[in-house]
């Protein structure tokens, strides 16, 4: 009997150990489960949204490390292409970038963006025919005088080849990528500060960058604003996309859907300029096709 009660012992001993060493093992896979790190990388366009929601999503869920950084979206996309990101975003649906197979990427629209041509407040421009922006970023028109304005020279400032902002803007506003060579930015930081400070300077913002020392400029009479951009009316728009390599893992599927939840959509969305893509009346194909939204 007292040999059978050791035996006993060192059994439920032992079934105690296993069942502690099981406890600790769920318990630190929950606690990997619960942690991950989460890198963003692309359109500057996108930068201040994700930046924004990412730091608040942050607060709430401990052991999450959510990293911004721009680069423009073909960076983006170029980037999670080849895994080295979690989250590429980008100002332009994959399918319209040369050298990404966009069969490999998975599309979360997060909202809608909008770009107007911008020119500094105190040159007193404030409508544009399509034509003559065209001329103007193009080269054929090289004073504002030859638009109304006064007699000073134009200054083109344009973003970096990659730039998702720039190749939106460039199909949808300018109609032709044939543009004048002119500096080159990298961001859409970089160009609002130029824009602000020059004053003859003349370029296109994404709707959250256009702030104090920024006019928005008016295209055939047609205002850059919300409402028109709903209905197509203003075309210059774009959704934001964040592309995952694939399905996403738990922990980045969480975060894009708080980045698409109800309540990133109605405050902070349009807090920042964006627009909820649930407001909009027509939805964009990545052939450039517009159909109402049924």
């Amino acid at each position: 009997m007292k040999r059978m009660s050791t035996v006993l012992l060192s059994i439920g001993t032992i079934a105690l150990l296993l069942a502690g060493c099981q406890g600790k093992q769920a318990s630190q896979g929950d606690s990997k489960a619960q942690s991950a790190k989460i890198t963003a990388v692309g359109s500057t366009a996108l930068q201040p949204l994700v930046e924004q929601a990412g730091a608040t999503y942050q607060t709430k869920h401990a052991g999450i490390d959510i990293t911004v950084q721009g680069g423009g979206s073909g960076t983006g996309l170029a980037q999670v292409s080849d895994g080295s990101v979690t989250i590429g975003n980008s100002d332009i649906f994959a399918e319209e970038k040369a050298g990404i197979n966009a069969k490999k990427l998975v599309d979360h629209k997060v909202a809608v963006v909008a770009i107007a041509p911008v020119v500094n407040e105190k040159l007193g421009i404030k409508s544009l025919t399509q034509a003559q922006l065209k001329d103007i970023f193009t080269g054929k028109i090289k004073n504002w005088h030859a638009v109304g304005g006064p007699d000073q020279s134009i200054t083109v400032v344009n973003r970096a080849q990659g730039s998702g902002t720039r190749q939106t803007f460039e199909n949808l506003g300018l109609k032709t990528n044939k543009v004048m060579t002119s500096q080159e930015q990298d961001s859409s930081g970089t160009v609002q500060k130029i824009v602000r400070q020059t004053p003859g300077a003349i370029s296109y913002l994404a709707f959250p960058y256009i702030k104090d020392g920024l006019k928005a400029v008016a295209l055939d009479n047609v205002q850059p604003t919300t409402k028109n951009v709903l209905t197509n009316q203003w075309p210059i728009w774009s959704y934001e996309h964040a592309y995952t390599k694939g399905a996403p893992n738990y922990q980045t599927a969480k975060f894009i859907n708080y980045l698409q939840s109800k309540d990133v959509q109605k405050t902070l969305v349009p807090k920042l300029g964006y627009i909820p893509m649930t407001q909009m009346k027509v939805e964009r194909h990545a052939d450039g096709s517009i159909q109402d939204v049924k």
